[in-house]
């Protein structure tokens, strides 16, 4: 991956370069809010580390700025260990992605580096909308050609899941893993019995079949599906 790091602290900076390269990751550096906004706006990285306290501005108004300008990289704040939790979230609530309080393990870092890595860098809209199906995570309702669906909070957290990633093959595990707790075993059938529950709501009296089973992975959403249930992988 290409990785953005950005901190007033050159050792710390260099500290994480020689770190992140180890794993064969390409890094560069930036120390201002004005130089990090240059350098995202003329090159495309996969992460965004970036100090919350910067010389010229914060972490907030850079990722408020970025986004503002459609610019959809994951970014991982790095927050002093006192920041405070207002802070925090008026900063996630701002576009970041995720944050990290120093001090910091480097496995700690990586980890989470991979976690914002793996989200697609796209436009997160207010409203989420896959053909005729949309969904307003603000007023939790869902509608499909206009009509309102009425769903369970479990429900609503898997077509969520569904609709940030349309077109996407998840795994029975990937799902599990973000809309269930711990509590759930990775072998429970939970996921295939709650796919049939949202079926039942948002696909069948509609004459609809945009949640697809994908053969040996799990499930999809597309926005039209084609005539056979069951979709092989590769396709």
């Amino acid at each position: 991956m290409r990785i953005l790091v950005v901190d007033d602290d050159p050792r710390l900076c260099r500290m994480l370069q020689r770190a992140l390269e180890r794993n064969a990751h390409a890094v560069d550096i930036a120390e201002t809010a004005a130089d990090t906004v240059a350098k995202i706006s003329n090159s495309e990285y996969d992460v965004v580390l970036l100090d919350i306290r910067l010389p010229d501005g914060s972490g907030i108004d850079v990722t408020r700025r970025l986004r503002a300008g459609n610019k959809w990289v994951p970014i991982l704040l790095i927050t002093g260990g006192g920041a405070d939790p207002a802070a925090v979230a008026h900063a996630l609530d701002a576009g970041a992605d995720d944050f990290v309080p120093k001090p910091f393990s480097l496995d700690e870092l990586q980890a989470r580096i991979r976690a914002v890595a793996r989200r697609q860098p796209h436009e997160r809209p207010s409203v989420l909308v896959v053909g005729d199906l949309s969904l307003d995570p603000a007023r939790l309702e869902v509608r499909r050609a206009g009509n309102k669906i009425d769903l369970t909070p479990k429900e609503f957290a898997l077509l969520h899941l569904f609709m940030r990633r349309p077109g996407l093959a998840l795994s029975r595990r990937t799902i599990l893993e973000s809309v269930w707790d711990d509590a759930h075993e990775t072998a429970s059938n939970v996921v295939d019995v709650y796919v049939g529950y949202l079926r039942a709501k948002i696909d069948r009296p509609f004459n609809r079949r945009s949640i697809q089973s994908v053969r040996g992975v799990g499930y999809r959403l597309m926005e039209a599906a084609p005539d056979d249930e069951e979709i092989s992988a590769a396709s």
